[in-house]
């Protein structure tokens, strides 16, 4: 029988070597093991993904592995998922996520979102190439406390400072905390564009969203 870690070590392996067939039999062991559902997803598999935004950046894997690792994250994701307990808050917290305009990679996105459903959050999920004003929009219309904005691409980044530029033409930037994120992000650009936060991956993404909004940690178990 493996250990808990050992699992964890096993699904992250399974998505940097591109293995969705592995990756499936590990989570399923994870549930089998009745060990974290959660913590499986964000200790194996999205730290997986983590490692493999560093190797793309770093020129040593492309958009066609890139793809690979992301379908061996979708299969472990696909068993774990059902087996979260989510987090429910007494108040509703509601979130607009998208991928910026000028940018179609959506699988740091994808991630995040299943980080903050499962933190109990209402994630209204607009998609990819999406421009500024339908964020504000969304977020209005969904009475969302947060807009989240994703981009893999260095091109894109100037679409997030719209964003919060739109805000403030709009006299809306005190209504709504602005997290942005994805493989170029730093801090200090998030610093430069006056953004609430940035997040460095999907789980860190997930806590920043509930000390926003003051939700507080739960202890997790799996169903």
């Amino acid at each position: 029988m493996a250990s808990e870690k050992e699992l964890h070590q096993g699904l992250f392996d399974a998505v940097v070597d591109m293995d969705e067939d592995l990756a499936a039999e590990l989570a399923r062991q994870v549930i089998d093991e009745e060990y974290d559902a959660y913590a499986a997803i964000e200790e194996g598999l999205a730290r997986g993904m983590d490692k493999v935004g560093e190797l793309y950046e770093q020129e040593e894997y492309f958009i066609p592995e890139l793809l690979l690792c992301s379908d061996a994250m979708y299969a472990g994701i696909e068993i774990l998922k059902p087996h979260i307990v989510r987090e429910e808050s007494r108040e509703r917290h509601a979130v607009v996520i998208g991928v910026v305009e000028g940018d179609t990679h959506d699988i740091g996105k994808n991630l995040v979102k299943i980080m903050l459903e499962s933190a109990g959050f209402e994630v209204i999920d607009l998609g990819r190439d999406i421009k500024p004003q339908a964020f504000l929009e969304a977020a209005e219309e969904n009475g969302a406390e947060i807009i989240a904005l994703s981009t893999l691409m260095t091109t894109a980044m100037p679409a997030m400072k719209e964003v919060i530029d739109l805000l403030e033409e709009k006299q809306q930037r005190e209504k709504f905390k602005v997290v942005i994120g994805g493989g170029p992000i730093s801090q200090s650009f998030a610093d430069k564009i006056h953004a609430d936060a940035y997040a460095v991956n999907a789980a860190e993404a997930a806590r920043i969203a509930k000390e926003l909004v003051g939700i507080s940690q739960i202890a997790r178990k799996t169903a």
